[in-house]
């Protein structure tokens, strides 16, 4: 019964989450294939810094919140939660009023760093949007933290389908989208998603009318403070090579560089799903049966997400200058080596992911941290030397190397730590295939045959 029940958990909060993460790949995607259509070329590239922005705001608050709400919850006792969603709600709010503040005083100056005015008027209508975002990011980790992805999955279906419904009508009645137009509409879908995101998480989201606990609070932001760092290092490691390209060459060069990522991000939906379920079982894994479990849980995540990722990358590999004029027109063929380039270090990501949420969940957050920390300055350096002497493609050539260093450095660290085997990963790779046939696939063909299983 035991047996059953996880396995009903492991599929299940798969299946959500893959179902999540495809669904907002797909909206993503499909919101990007018009716009990149109705918007010329300065305007998306525009649009591209705003988001690089935004994520890393999003992700200030996200990493300093959001794992260390999930852990402490997931591993601690019912009647202690009250008291840790208070002290986390309360550092939420510190956050959020202190990254409010930085964005409208350094608002003006991205713009005339990136030479794109409109720039600031997207950035202040987006305060907006981040104030209702903070909330979804507490409602979301709380049901993350409960084993439960229902809401979740809903929540951010809800926030991406109507963004994207606003593009798609207005491409059909040929309306002019302005850039700030969809700033508005994001602030919508966030509002509805929070109505939404309450209604599921409301019996478990309990804030203590006693005044906010020093002890939590302590243990809240030491944790994560690190996971703040990691988290922001992390996405500045994905987005310094956009933002470098904005600055050094232009807006459009980021633009160009952004269609191979978000290409190669189509492929990347199953290890972000993974590591949403192996985060919260990995922290009770390590309470309940010790570092041997958590060694098994790294390396066979690895391996099903390399299985699931590689034909994939070696698709889009192959048929890449087709993808690209499908995708995105003629007037974006200079993406296609770029995509070549971004697509190699994709085989490396399922690593990187998986190192961070199997650290983290132990407790080795400052570990996490310090390894994302020197990848992204070392990304950094080799993205301020390249783009000077290759120009576009120096980009994709810094961030491959940069992952690669980042994947050896985790791997010396992660063998030290848990004893993991690289090699393991690689078998857990090839076992994939023939598993899922005996499991899922051969029993569907007896059925449809006649057979007995």
């Amino acid at each position: 019964m035991e047996s059953k029940a996880k396995d009903h958990y492991w599929i299940k909060s798969g299946i959500l989450n893959v179902l999540q993460n495809f669904s907002g790949v797909f909206f993503g995607f499909a919101g990007f294939y018009i716009l990149v259509r109705v918007l010329s070329k300065q305007d998306f590239g525009v649009w591209t810094l705003f988001m690089s922005v935004t994520t890393i705001l999003e992700a200030i608050r996200g990493g300093l919140i959001q794992n260390a709400l999930v852990k402490y919850l997931s591993s601690s006792r019912p009647e202690e939660h009250s008291a840790i969603i208070t002290a986390s709600t309360f550092i939420s709010g510190i956050i959020t009023i202190t990254s409010v503040v930085l964005l409208l005083a350094f608002a003006p100056y991205l713009s005339t760093v990136w030479s794109s005015p409109q720039l600031i008027s997207l950035l202040y209508v987006y305060v907006l949007v981040f104030l209702f975002s903070g909330a979804l990011t507490q409602f979301n980790a709380v049901e993350q933290a409960n084993l439960k992805f229902n809401g979740i999955f809903i929540t951010n279906f809800i926030r991406q389908a109507s963004f994207f419904s606003f593009i798609l009508i207005t491409y059909l009645i040929g309306f002019q989208i302005k850039l700030v137009h969809l700033v508005w509409v994001q602030t919508f879908s966030a509002f509805l998603s929070v109505i939404v995101a309450y209604r599921f998480v409301r019996n478990n989201f309990k804030i203590s009318r006693s005044v906010v606990g020093r002890d939590w609070l302590g243990k809240l932001f030491g944790y994560g403070k690190y996971a703040f760092g990691t988290s922001v290092s992390s996405l500045l490691s994905g987005t310094v090579d956009q933002m470098m390209l904005g600055g050094m060459l232009s807006p459009a060069a980021s633009g160009a560089f952004n269609i191979a990522v978000r290409i190669t991000n189509l492929i990347d939906i199953p290890g972000n799903a993974i590591a949403v379920v192996v985060f919260p079982q990995s922290s009770r894994r390590m309470e309940e049966e010790g570092g041997g479990a958590i060694k098994y849980l790294y390396e066979k995540s690895v391996g099903t997400t390399l299985a699931l990722v590689l034909p994939g990358v070696l698709f889009l590999y192959f048929f890449s200058d087709y993808v690209i004029h499908f995708i995105a027109g003629e007037k974006y063929t200079d993406s296609i080596p770029l995509l070549h380039v971004t697509l190699l270090y994709c085989l490396l990501i399922p690593y990187g992911r998986q190192f961070g949420t199997i650290l983290d969940s132990i407790g080795k957050t400052r570990t996490t941290f310090l390894v994302v920390l020197g990848t992204t300055i070392v990304n950094l350096g080799l993205n301020y030397i390249f783009i000077l002497r290759i120009g576009v493609m120096g980009a994709a050539y810094a961030t491959l190397v940069s992952n690669i260093v980042g994947f050896a450095v985790a791997q010396i660290i992660l063998r030290r730590e848990i004893g993991v085997s690289l090699w393991n990963t690689i078998i857990y790779l090839f076992r994939f295939y023939p598993e899922f046939f005996e499991k899922y696939i051969k029993p569907v063909l007896k059925r449809k045959l006649g057979q007995p299983d």
